[in-house]
């Protein structure tokens, strides 16, 4: 019997050495998955965003925000918890769709009359004051964490502004208080045209990168990008800017190619950091993706990362200079 197995070793050794395996994911492949996630991801959004009835259209726009933020938290506190962490993440959970939903309210005029930045601003500072007093309250009667206190208030207070606030700033977008006269979509072109050159951003620097990508951007954190995709995200996102502006410039109030050229540069070059920074706090977990719900892409965060960083830039620069009296 010894010797049978002797003899029999070496050969199921030498099988499964040579068992096929799964053969590694091409570039080709990888482009593919984040078109067709990035295709199906877009119908939704313009569903949202343009259907003729209002009560669909808004229904619809607040079902999709709140899925974002709820699902982008589970995977913000998912990465907390995996660094060795601790946080509040149901607090996190109840407080950001509070949040979502109050800031919908205000800025749909369906609390108060006027929906206008500054009544959208004292709600939200009032919700964080009360949030943070209620984190130290549940500090307060927690028995189970009591010497990492502060280490949980930072982090669900974190998370609770990193994903859930800075996605509000895509509400205040979309139904932005314009000027009498202006056109009645108005805040959905800028919506659009905002989602569109921070996503060009992100598809310029991959394609660029995985071309002729020579030259490591910052290796310690994203060993993938390079400055030549760095460069391909300012390019193809400011060509994307000029070209939607072009065709809808009579949508977008005070918009013309000027603002076009800085906002591409600008909301380029911020979509390369809020990835980096994401990338930031994958790598100190551990992890390659925040999330597998996206083929090609990977989890919400993934998705999100250059919109949520640049959100309040496109908010600020609509604001307070294209339409600044």
């Amino acid at each position: 019997m010894k010797s049978r197995w002797l003899f029999v070793s070496p050969l199921l050794i030498s099988a499964l050495m040579s068992a096929p395996t799964s053969a590694p994911v091409s570039k080709a492949q990888v482009f593919l998955r984040r078109l067709l996630s990035t295709l199906l991801l877009w119908t939704v959004i313009l569903v949202a965003m343009f259907s003729g009835n209002q009560l669909v259209s808004e229904g619809a726009f607040l079902l999709l925000v709140a899925f974002l933020a709820l699902a982008g938290l589970v995977e913000f506190y998912g990465l907390v918890e995996k660094r060795g962490l601790v946080c509040f993440k149901y607090s996190g959970f109840i407080g950001g769709v509070l949040l979502l939903v109050g800031t919908f309210l205000n800025v749909t005029g369906h609390l108060g009359t006027t929906g206008s930045p500054a009544r959208v601003n004292d709600f939200e500072t009032g919700f964080l004051i009360l949030f943070v007093l209620g984190l130290c309250i549940r500090q307060l009667i927690t028995k189970a964490n009591a010497a990492v206190g502060l280490t949980a208030m930072a982090t669900t207070l974190f998370g609770l502004m990193y994903v859930p606030w800075l996605l509000n700033f895509i509400q205040k977008i979309n139904f932005f208080p314009f000027a009498p006269g202006s056109p009645a979509d108005a805040g959905k072109f800028f919506l659009l045209y905002f989602i569109l050159i921070t996503k060009f951003s992100d598809m310029g620097a991959y394609a660029v990168g995985s071309l002729i990508g020579r030259h490591k951007l910052i290796p310690r954190i994203s060993p993938g990008k390079t400055w030549e995709g760095f460069a391909g995200a300012i390019l193809v996102s400011t060509g994307a800017s000029l070209a939607f502006v072009h065709f809808f410039e009579a949508k977008m109030v005070g918009m013309n190619y000027l603002h076009a050229t800085i906002l591409g540069v600008i909301l380029s070059i911020t979509a390369v950091i809020g990835d980096l920074i994401e990338s930031l706090f994958k790598r100190e977990a551990g992890v390659k993706d925040s999330g597998a719900l996206f083929p090609g892409i990977g989890g919400i965060l993934d998705l999100l990362d250059s919109l949520l960083f640049n959100a309040p830039i496109m908010y600020l620069y609509l604001r307070h200079i294209l339409t600044h009296p």
